[in-house]
């Protein structure tokens, strides 16, 4: 297939911060999250640091956290990454749906093998789902892998 058409530009400083997994096909890390968050940093040398933190299993399931790093292409927009979890592989990340406002984005790969629906709230409107769901399967994902990441209040810290 293919690559997934990216978003054409991306505001780095705006896309940083948390952002909530609303859904995803989850890797073999992600399977069973509860609260699944992505932290996003830009750090000095123009890479992105990345945190995923979710309870294993359960909302009272123990606190897991995966960390990466995000290497931005040349020439992309800042739309399409190189994510290392293990030297010297990068998974391919591929920006391909951001709303004007940066509260909801779409990471999709080109192999359709995983994609991530994140917010910046834990809950969207199913209207915004629904397009997304409409958006992907035209991508060509198979939706019905799509699995929603329960989410929970956590308390104030």
């Amino acid at each position: 297939m293919k690559p997934i058409t990216t978003v054409p530009h991306v505001d780095l400083d705006r896309f940083m911060g948390e952002w909530y997994v609303i859904a995803s096909i989850p890797t073999i890390f992600e399977k069973g999250a509860h609260n699944g968050l992505e932290h996003y940093k830009l750090t000095d040398d123009g890479r992105v640091k990345i945190t995923f933190t979710y309870n294993k299993d359960d909302f009272d399931g123990p606190t897991k956290q995966i960390t990466s790093t995000g290497f931005i292409a040349d020439g992309s927009g800042n739309a399409l990454w190189g994510v290392q979890f293990i030297w010297p592989f990068k998974a391919e990340y591929r920006i391909v749906w951001l709303d004007d406002d940066y509260q909801l984005t779409v990471i999709g790969r080109s192999k359709r093998d995983y994609v991530w629906i994140m917010a910046r709230t834990p809950v969207i409107p199913e209207s915004d789902y629904s397009s997304i769901l409409t958006f992907l399967e035209a991508e060509g994902y198979a939706i019905d892998k799509i699995q929603k990441v329960p989410h929970q209040s956590r308390p104030a810290a």
